[in-house]
């Protein structure tokens, strides 16, 4: 049987002095610290994200006064037009987004934003459209995932949600 020297001599490590423990701890808690700093900066880029699309989204999805526009004039980042809802008498002038709004002389679907007198365009184009600040959100986020966190697997779902939305919506504003 071999003697107790021997065994903890060729069996195990040599012991790691008290300082270098203290540094591998210490390294260890930057890097924890500045995962979880990338997190809340992933996290925070979705929320202003969501934070920024959702009264849009929520008249586009369902808003409570619904008819029809046709667009009369455009100037430079607006239109404007005539409103014609279920709800109304007589015809509104109202002012929908020129991007949204097909140019003059379209007819599309809209829903009027409460307290204003401007229109958000409704159907998937429209409610798509309203979610775009959320799809640069979650590009923007996916950058922060991968390069901060990572988790390119991840970094690369939410890229692709993002581009998706804001995709969509382009090509569904353009027919």
């Amino acid at each position: 049987m071999p003697s107790r020297a021997t065994q903890t001599s060729t069996g195990s490590r040599p012991k790691r002095g008290r300082l270098r423990r203290l540094g591998e701890i210490a390294f260890g808690m930057l890097l924890l610290a500045r995962a979880g700093l990338m997190a809340l900066i992933a996290l925070v880029l979705v929320v202003a994200g969501v934070w920024t699309s959702w009264d849009t989204a929520t008249t586009a999805m369902s808003g409570s006064e619904r008819g029809t526009v046709t667009v009369a004039k455009c100037g430079d980042d607006e239109c404007t037009g005539t409103f014609r809802g279920a709800k109304t008498s007589k015809p509104e002038r109202v002012t929908v987004s020129e991007f949204v709004s097909g140019g003059k002389g379209r007819t599309v679907d809209v829903a009027v934003q409460p307290g204003t007198d401007h229109v958000i365009r409704t159907g998937p184009a429209g409610i798509l459209y309203a979610w775009v600040p959320l799809g640069g959100a979650l590009l923007l986020a996916s950058l922060v995932i991968a390069g901060g966190l990572r988790m390119k697997k991840t970094a690369l779902l939410t890229g692709v949600c993002g581009a998706l939305i804001m995709g969509g919506a382009w090509a569904l504003l353009a027919f």
